[in-house]
């Protein structure tokens, strides 16, 4: 039996050609600077905003810079 609380209204999803669909960076909430043996790796953690859940995870800086520039300031240092 399914719980009618858990189903998604089909119009908030746009779902691509190939039936998938693609999680919406809101914004970025924090960041960190995480010190291994020999470099540092910079992370943001971002709030997401998708059809089946909301949430905020840590990803690299580097990567969320080139994908979603329009979520950094641009007078940011890099880190």
């Amino acid at each position: 039996m399914g719980d009618p609380a858990s189903v998604v209204p089909l119009e908030f999803v746009a779902v691509k050609d190939s039936l998938s669909y693609e999680d919406v960076p809101v914004e970025i909430l924090d960041c960190q600077v995480t010190r291994l043996r020999n470099k540092e790796v910079a992370s943001v953690k971002v709030w997401w905003r998708s059809p089946s859940v909301e949430g905020a995870t840590w990803k690299a800086e580097v990567a969320m810079k080139a994908k979603y520039p329009h979520l950094f300031p641009s007078n940011s240092t890099p880190a």
